[in-house]
């Protein structure tokens, strides 16, 4: 069948039926509400079962598999629209110990994951060798940076990378939730946690997905007004803009440099920081609502997440099963560590209720560290969300830096020195921490 418009509006249809078909099933089902998946995560599921790489009854086109790399350069571009200026002061004094912890965990892993395949999976399997960034692409990155990292690999000849990174990030994301709360529940019996909540007494939002009437925020969306332009189409507009100005430069540097594939997704992230310096620079930036960026922003995701669990080919999977394994279980075992070990000594208070969301965000996402996080501390009395809010604003940077530099690095057969890269920048963040006294090495 040709790619039309009516293609496309069918694919989106469809997806947006299995959107609300896992709404439905989270908000029913109290065995799905108990794995806190999102309705998005159900959605790729059905699609994976029903659609053209399961059972075939739902005709999603071949085009299934390229809607996450354009979302993803949606969902970069809009970073620099919702990020807030680094207070350095703050980050050195108040949460050193979040950052330093958090960035170490974060580099590290996508460091330690290549060479774990470079030197004990690559030599024993025939597999490419950026095999080892499917691990943090997808336990650290999520759905979104494992479209990021499996695009740039498609285009330069891996085909299977997309469906071996989409993989990645759906096991990352389930084993969160199910592991992690198996860690809650040893966690509460050897007298661990410090304000832990049972399921049943968690609102009926965070287990259903459902909001009800009272129990919901306002948002400023309103910064134009509806007689002139739709606020969300005016939005809609800026973030689209931004991303298409990502994939044109990036085919303008193909033509320039046929050799080098700079990914579009990076690209729309520099193009966001040049639209938010005109913003800033021109007073206007008062009319760029955060709330209504963070909605697109989010809303893109959860499409991401669908289309990406659905187009993922089972029997590669399958092809791959054995190394695939092995880096998975490497992955767990290197979060246990940081969740069990590193935590007591960054964090001399509520070590527990860090390190679980710790792993919920370097397994799944940060979706997932929230929701394990709200069953051991209901009232966020430990300020784990404050402290990691604050520390991320430095390491977006860096992550953004390893998703794109990491795959160019291993394209160009310099895997060892992006190894070496990741290893040196963690061991001068681990002088730092001892410096500033955010690691107590006696814990």
């Amino acid at each position: 069948m040709d790619f039309s418009p009516w293609v496309l509006f069918t694919d989106i249809g469809l997806i947006s039926l299995l959107l609300l078909v896992g709404t439905i099933i989270r908000a029913k089902v109290k065995f799905i509400q108990q794995m806190f998946l999102p309705a998005s995560i159900i959605a790729g599921l059905l699609a994976l079962l029903l659609g053209p790489n399961g059972f075939g009854i739902l005709p999603f086109s071949d085009q299934m598999k390229v809607y996450p790399a354009i979302l993803i350069a949606v969902i970069f571009g809009t970073l620099p629209l919702l990020s807030p200026r680094i207070d350095w002061n703050a980050i050195k004094t108040r949460v050193g110990s979040m950052w330093s912890y958090s960035q170490l965990a974060m580099v590290l892993m996508w460091g330690g994951g290549l060479l774990f395949a470079l030197l004990l999976i690559n030599p024993f399997w025939d597999v490419h060798d950026g095999f080892g960034l499917l691990l943090a692409a997808g336990f650290v990155g999520g759905h979104g940076t494992a479209a990021a990292i499996g695009a740039t690999f498609e285009q330069n000849g891996w085909e299977e990378a997309t469906s071996l990174a989409m993989t990645s990030a759906t096991v990352g994301i389930m084993s969160a939730i199910l592991i992690g709360i198996l860690f809650i529940k040893w966690g509460s019996s050897k007298g661990h946690t410090s304000f832990l909540a049972s399921f049943k007494d968690l609102p009926d939002e965070m287990r259903t997905g459902l909001i009800p009437p009272e129990s919901r925020t306002k948002s400023e969306t309103d910064t134009v007004s509806s007689i002139s332009i739709d606020p969300y189409v005016f939005h809609l507009s800026i973030i689209t803009i931004i991303a298409m100005g990502g994939y044109y430069l990036s085919q303008l540097g193909a033509m320039l440099l046929p050799s080098v594939v700079i990914p579009a997704f990076s690209l729309a992230f520099l193009v966001g920081l040049f639209v938010k310096k005109i913003l800033n620079s021109t007073d206007t930036d008062k009319y760029v609502s955060k709330d209504v960026v963070s909605r697109i922003s989010g809303s893109a995701t959860d499409i991401l997440v669908a289309f990406g669990i659905g187009s993922i080919s089972i029997s590669v999977v399958l092809d791959y099963a054995v190394p695939l394994i092995l880096l998975f279980v490497f992955g767990l075992v290197y979060a246990f560590l940081f969740f069990a070990v590193f935590s007591k000594k960054f964090f001399p208070e509520y070590w527990f209720e860090k390190g679980i969301f710790t792993w919920g965000w370097t397994t799944g996402t940060v979706a997932m560290g929230m929701a394990l996080l709200r069953i051991v501390d209901p009232k966020s009395e430990s300020k784990t969300l404050d402290d990691y809010s604050l520390a991320y604003i430095p390491i977006a940077p860096v992550e953004i830096m390893l998703v794109t530099f990491a795959p160019m690095l291993v394209l160009n057969s310099q895997g060892f020195v992006f190894v070496a890269i990741t290893f040196a920048f963690a061991f001068v963040i681990y002088l730092m921490a001892i410096k500033y006294k955010w690691l107590n090495r006696k814990a």
